[in-house]
């Protein structure tokens, strides 16, 4: 009788969970309300179609540009204002827009007042919270660039109710032992700071040097690629002489930007090992950089209530990567770190030395 007893209940929860993805399979998208062009699979993420339109048509343009490059900086910018030693910071709670008047003081943020400015504008205009409003901004951002993953969002972030302390966000000039630190602080171990870096693929500086606005910190911005973690183990060049930037090293490709951050990284015991590991493996890139961001989209916050609405994120264009060393340099030119594998041979492109384009301003 056991047995029997135990069979039937056996059939009756296959027979549930059948009827459940059968749910899941069959489930159809519904009409958006108000004349939208758009469906959902949850009529409540709706209205979040319409702050997508916004979005790429007023702020980000549905380019992988600089709008886009920005949109991502300030996801990392207002979620790190976090400790769980000193019990500080709200995390990912939109305080850098929210108290704006202190946080984009910071000397780590300059440079963040336009895109901080632009999503209030448009948190405002539809009712939305502006830790929401960072977090949908850097998912669309990263799909307008080609190779990208598509990252989640999930809705239900409160306003901010304090600023986050200075001093939070890493500073590119720090040694890796005080960045690696502060990171830990935050919760994320060196491998997903490795992983977080990923979104220097699409991003470029102005205000590290104001005197050469939108430097790529690689010679594909426009693109999700991998190239970033090649070229941050080409052989620098050194400044000599007693200036501010003697010892620092620099790129070795005309045009291009190279944080002091990025070069210790890519060569501490700690982190080599996994920045070598994406060079030609675009799939763990992107699965590791999605994780990473998940967890960075949700720091210090309360889940239980949230909303996903990840149907919103736009689909990235796909690529076909193909990793390369820059016109103009051989693999005599790469400097390796891992003491665990070899660095792969990679192919160099055809053509003059490489000389990387600038980002255009307003894109």
């Amino acid at each position: 009788m056991a047995f029997k007893s135990l069979l039937a209940s056996l059939v009756v929860v296959v027979a549930f969970l059948q009827a459940s993805q059968a749910g899941v399979v069959n489930k159809r998208k519904t009409q958006c309300p108000g004349g939208s062009v758009h469906q959902a699979f949850n009529p409540a993420c709706c209205t979040w179609f319409d702050v997508l339109d916004d979005l790429q048509t007023n702020v980000l343009f549905s380019t992988c540009g600089e709008a886009s490059h920005s949109a991502l900086r300030i996801v990392f910018h207002d979620a790190i204002g976090f400790s769980r030693t000193q019990k500080f910071g709200g995390g990912a709670d939109g305080s850098i827009i929210m108290f704006g008047d202190t946080e984009l003081e910071f000397a780590a943020n300059n440079g963040i007042d336009e895109i901080a400015g632009d999503l209030k504008t448009v948190a405002d205009a539809h009712g939305k919270s502006y830790g929401d409003i960072i977090q949908l901004a850097g998912a669309v951002g990263v799909a307008n660039c080609a190779g990208a993953p598509r990252l989640s969002f999930l809705a239900g972030r409160p306003n901010a109710t304090a600023p986050a302390p200075d001093g939070t966000v890493p500073d590119p000039f720090q040694p890796v032992d005080t960045i690696l630190a502060r990171m830990h602080d935050a919760g994320f171990s060196p491998d997903e700071l490795v992983a977080l870096l990923a979104s220097h693929t699409m991003a470029a500086a102005d205000k590290v040097d104001v005197t050469i606005p939108g430097t790529p910190f690689d010679s594909t911005a426009n693109v999700f690629d991998s190239q970033f973690f090649i070229e941050t183990q080409l052989k620098g060049l050194t400044f000599p002489g007693t200036g501010p930037n003697q010892g620092e090293v620099a790129s070795p490709l005309v045009g291009e930007m190279r944080l002091q951050s990025d070069f210790a990284l890519a060569r501490d015991h700690r982190t080599a090992c996994t920045w070598q590991s994406f060079v030609t493996n675009h799939t763990l890139m992107n699965q590791r950089f999605s994780d990473a961001m998940d967890k960075l989209s949700v720091l210090g916050q309360n889940t239980r209530h949230f909303l996903d609405c990840s149907e919103v994120i736009p689909h990235p264009h796909s690529l076909k990567v193909i990793p390369h060393l820059p016109a103009g340099k051989t693999m005599a030119d790469i400097e390796p770190a891992c003491a665990a594998t070899p660095f792969p041979d990679l192919p160099t492109a055809p053509g003059p030395a490489t000389t990387v384009k600038p980002v255009p301003p307003g894109s």
